[in-house]
């Protein structure tokens, strides 16, 4: 059986053990075999996708045999485990990702091309896995790729949704959306376990019932039972055998077809259940506009975390060395964001209705089970539920809320006597209007640790979010820097710049230690170097050029500057204060058409979330502004603007690596960290940015002078809000302001079409601005024209490029992993032999 041993970091990835042209002929023949035994399909009528899914197959075996080993080790060492409950992954596409995991990328293109098959068209045919909407979910991949990779035993839970956030597409600039049904032509790389189904509660109501000792032990009866089906996706790490796993659950009726039914012509009766326990699973984010949306995210919240505890419970209680007494000695859990928080509420109750513990010995395991990762400081993104929704859907839960809440107050009433405000602010039920349960006082309350996710945003929430809570729980605030996986990020997404920085370093350890990237500082002033890092840079906007055609329609340059802002569509991450810069440099190039600027191309990738009409109206804004400026030969081709549809990890894998500019532009003190300033950075872009998330920190590592930093600082944003700020003031000081902001508000680029903007111009004039876009536009259009001076100085470009890429091995997530298992988790890698 194979034993753990100490983690030790690999000098390369595995090598394979045969001979390339060996490896190849093993794996081409075990290629055909699932193409012909698993697909049932002749080689001569085989699609590329039925390619692709013989091919994904046969590395699966692989990794199936690993998942084995590894499963092995940790049962028999009893390990503690690290239980990840995120409701999003956006794992994007896992072919690439499992070839260099398997150290078969070579032997897979070698054993395609002795079938005569192209590897690229192949690797296209994979369709992104649709789990995530953004940073959230991306963190959480990145975070599963390097537990994996550091050897930490872990299991990621969510949901295994049907259908993903949505597919995007444009008419008429407006944002239309499609499902995304990810999974209409399976998924090669999961295996469903209805083995470990686990039957989750709903609805009901409470019996206030006494023992026959006379102890008060309610009953939550008259439920409604749906069915939880795994499907458990392999995490393969790199450079070594562990495979973790990623379990998502399916929703299923536990009704039988009603039978009876059917026969007497009721069709649509006879499938009424099956068809509604199904419903929670079926997408990612239902629109919460409405009542029924907001109940369905609750289920769903609830449904994958009751699942996921039952699991957690099974898997430690079938060692017999294992019982409530170790339960937090051998399991953590990380609830990432307020999604999960519901699983401090359904422990307790597990501990206390089924395992009648006391209230005060169920707290105490929770307490020393849960950790909480807040990912957000704006206050309506801290997710609240009305109480008479909890009623309804979780009435037992709801009650043991009361409970955990008066141990709170409790608490509060000990440390501030008297004070109802201390009490107000801490409660776990909001009661202003309606009465409404509130999922960040929870999360902190029942985990033993809070951290955010880059230096400024911890300082924030300790300040400013929760500072009654931290002085409640001293030491339970810390701060984990995000980071992402250089795999992913850099080895796999940018194979260009990836074999220079190996050519250059002399080997490939940088892919596991990110900090070896340092080696290339002493380079970044070699003009020889220089020019074969840029010509990498060009090579890469060549492809994506050749994209922006064929999504778009679009030419452009890549001799222009690709500025490039890819990201959700929020109002505080300031795609509109972008666009008011195009409007800036189109309205100077129509009244001075000679004015001699750097030719620049606006790559925007964005979804808006349905209900979310502004940011949809941002959306129509850039294309329709962006149609008027492409088409206008009187600029003579220096700015062209496009929005790439579709925004998803396969496409942002092909944009990074493009990109010149990297646009961080939120107002200070709202981006929690960002993961995409990260991304863009690693691979040589530049960044101009506020002092806001991880800007800070990023700018502390790649120096002053190699990034451009503008606009208001988070102390500044305070001051002016509190002195009072009235946009207009603004708006009439600045004529280019607010000759760009009339323009943005007439029908000029929409003739006929008034107000077709309004939503955007009455945000900045008669809203009052909430994010600061004019307080920030002249700062930024100042840094704008740093960058453009700067970008005409070549060798000064190159060099700064070349030590963003240098300089980022403090954000790999390899790092972040490390101080959550020794910090927080108190987990110890177990390697695979």
């Amino acid at each position: 059986m194979p034993t753990a041993k100490a983690s030790k970091p690999a000098k390369k990835a595995a090598p394979a053990s045969a001979k390339p042209d060996e490896s190849a002929q093993k794996l081409s023949a075990l290629i055909h075999r699932h193409l012909v035994s698993t697909l049932a399909r002749h080689e001569g009528s085989a699609t590329p996708h039925d390619w692709w899914v013989a091919t994904a197959l046969a590395v699966r075996d692989t990794i199936h045999e690993r998942m084995i080993a590894t499963q092995a080790v940790h049962n028999a060492d009893n390990v503690r485990r690290l239980y990840y409950f995120s409701l999003e992954y956006l794992m994007g596409r896992l072919f690439g990702n499992n070839l260099l995991a398997t150290d078969m990328l070579e032997t897979a293109r070698a054993a395609l091309a002795a079938h005569g098959q192209d590897f690229e068209k192949i690797r296209d045919a994979e369709v992104d896995m649709g789990l995530g909407n953004g940073g959230l979910g991306r963190l959480a991949a990145c975070f599963l790729d390097s537990l994996a990779t550091m050897d930490y035993p872990a299991l990621g839970y969510g949901i295994y949704y049907e259908f993903g956030l949505f597919r995007q597409q444009f008419v008429n600039g407006h944002q239309v959306e499609h499902p995304d049904n990810w999974i209409r032509f399976g998924n090669p790389w999961e295996v469903v376990r209805p083995e470990y189904a686990q039957e989750v509660r709903v609805y009901g109501r409470v019996e206030n019932v006494f023992d026959d000792r006379g102890n008060y032990r309610p009953r939550w009866v008259d439920t409604k039972t749906i069915l939880g089906v795994p499907h458990d996706i392999p995490t393969a790490g790199y450079g070594t055998k562990t495979v973790n796993l990623l379990r998502l659950w399916a929703s299923q009726s536990t009704e039988d077809f009603d039978l009876a039914a059917f026969n007497r012509g009721g069709y649509f009766e006879a499938v009424r259940e099956q068809t509604s326990a199904e419903t929670v699973s079926k997408v990612l984010y239902p629109n919460d506009k409405t009542e029924n949306g907001k109940e369905l995210r609750l289920m769903q919240q609830y449904f994958f975390v009751a699942c996921s505890l039952r699991d957690i419970i099974r898997r430690h209680l079938r060692n017999p060395a294992n019982s409530w007494a170790n339960f937090s000695g051998k399991v953590a859990v990380q609830l990432n964001d307020t999604h999960p928080a519901i699983a401090v509420v359904e422990l307790m109750r597990i501990l206390v209705d089924e395992e009648n513990m006391s209230l005060e010995a169920a707290w105490g395991i929770v307490g020393q089970t849960f950790a909480y990762t807040n990912h957000t400081l704006l206050p309506e993104a801290l997710e609240k539920w009305s109480v008479g929704l909890f009623e309804k859907v979780l009435p037992r839960h709801l009650q043991l809320i009361y409970e955990i809440n008066s141990r709170v107050l409790h608490l509060v009433e000990a440390k501030w006597p008297g004070d109802d405000g201390k009490k107000r602010v801490c409660s776990l039920i909001e009661e202003n209007g309606g009465k409404m349960v509130r999922m960040a006082n929870l999360a902190v309350a029942g985990s033993h640790t809070v951290n955010g996710v880059a230096a400024l945003h911890t300082a924030l929430l300790k300040q400013d979010l929760f500072p009654e809570f931290d002085a409640l729980y001293p030491g339970k605030f810390q701060n984990k820097t995000n980071g992402i996986t250089p795999r992913r990020w850099l080895l796999k997404c940018n194979p260009r710049l990836s074999d220079l920085i190996t050519k250059r370093l002399g080997h490939t350890d940088w892919a596991r230690d990110l900090d070896l990237l340092r080696g290339l500082e002493k380079s970044a002033g070699d003009a020889a170097f220089q020019s074969e890092f840029m010509a990498v840079k060009r090579a890469n906007k060549v492809e994506l050029a050749a994209i922006i055609k064929a999504e778009c329609g679009v030419e452009v340059s890549p001799d222009a500057l690709f500025d490039v802002q890819i990201k959700r569509l929020h109002e505080y991450k300031r795609q509109h204060l972008n666009l008011l810069h195009i409007l800036a440099l189109y309205r100077r190039l129509l009244q001075h058409p000679g004015l001699d600027i750097v030719p620049r191309v606006f790559v925007f990738g964005a979804k808006a979330a349905p209900g979310y009409d502004l940011a949809k109206n941002i959306i129509r804004a850039i294309n329709v502004i962006g149609a008027r400026i492409n088409g206008d030969a009187r600029i003579g081709g220096k700015l062209k603007v496009v929005f790439l549809p579709n925004y998803r990890v396969s496409l942002a894998e092909k944009i990074i690596p493009a990109a010149d500019l990297s646009e961080q532009i939120s107002t200070a003190g709202k981006e929690a960290s960002g993961t995409g300033n990260m991304k863009l950075s690693l691979n040589g872009a530049l960044t101009i940015g506020t002092l806001d998330g991880a800007n800070v920190e990023i700018k502390e590592e790649v120096g002053d002078e190699n990034i451009f930093i503008f606009g208001l600082t988070v102390e500044q944003v305070a001051a002016l809000w509190a002195r009072g700020y009235n946009p207009r003031d603004l708006y009439n000081a600045d004529e280019e302001l607010r000759g760009v902001i009339d323009w943005l508000g007439s029908d000029y680029f929409t003739p006929g079409e008034h107000g077709a903007f309004g939503a955007v111009h009455h945000s900045l004039l008669h809203g009052g601005d909430p994010y600061l876009l004019l307080a920030d536009f002249r700062s930024y259009c100042d840094a704008h024209a740093r960058v453009d001076a700067t970008y005409r100085d070549k060798r000064k470009w190159a060099k700064m490029a070349i030590l963003n890429t240098a300089r980022m091995g403090k954000f790999s997530s390899d790092r972040t992993i490390r101080e959550y298992a020794e910090q927080i988790w108190k987990l110890k890698p177990a390697r695979i032999s």
